[in-house]
């Protein structure tokens, strides 16, 4: 449990999921080193039966939520990200891996917004060409594939992410603001 409170009874949507609108079900029980406990919070680790869901439903990386505030399926998003290790430099274009809680998603920079000076936070540069390994910037980005990430001023725990490619973490970063894609 990241955030919020889980109880038996309580309406959740899991999304992505394997349906485009998400898949509702209900909190049949919460567990905890499988003796059946009254509520989870932030911190536990636990097993939740839910009714209404099959194990065909849902897959690693998909975020339960309240059904009244789903988790935030993003078309694109804007980060803020530390360039940690890259082999050459990063353009438009280049598509790694995002790892973001237990989801691994490739997604693609879409744009590339502001160079930072990484200690003082004053922008270097407008619009780069390029980001190489020790820069700070603003980028904009598009998932390949439906996937939950936050704000991280509201939720920090789905608004962190590690960025993978050629068996090593290139960069990191924060989300600043979340472009939600549609349910349909």
């Amino acid at each position: 449990v990241e955030t919020g409170v889980i109880k038996p009874g309580d309406k959740i949507i899991f999304l992505p999921s394997t349906q485009p609108k998400g898949v509702i079900g209900e909190v049949k029980s919460v567990e905890m080193h499988h003796e059946t406990i009254p509520k989870a919070e932030p911190g536990d680790n636990v097993g939740v039966n839910v009714r209404g869901v099959g194990k065909k439903d849902i897959r690693r990386g998909d975020v339960a939520g309240p059904v009244d505030h789903p988790p935030t399926v993003a078309k694109t998003f804007t980060a803020r990200i530390m360039v940690l290790n890259h082999p050459s430099v990063i353009t438009v274009g280049y598509t790694p891996v995002f790892h973001c809680h237990t989801a691994q998603v490739a997604c693609t920079f879409e744009e590339l917004l502001k160079k930072f000076d990484p200690r003082s936070g004053a922008v270097l540069e407008e619009n780069p060409q390029i980001l190489k390994t020790g820069d700070a910037a603003l980028v904009k980005i598009r998932p390949t594939r439906p996937m939950v990430i936050e704000k991280a001023k509201e939720f920090p725990e789905l608004g962190r992410f590690a960025i993978r490619d050629m068996g090593q973490t290139v960069a990191a970063g924060v989300v600043e603001d979340v472009e939600p894609r549609e349910l349909k």
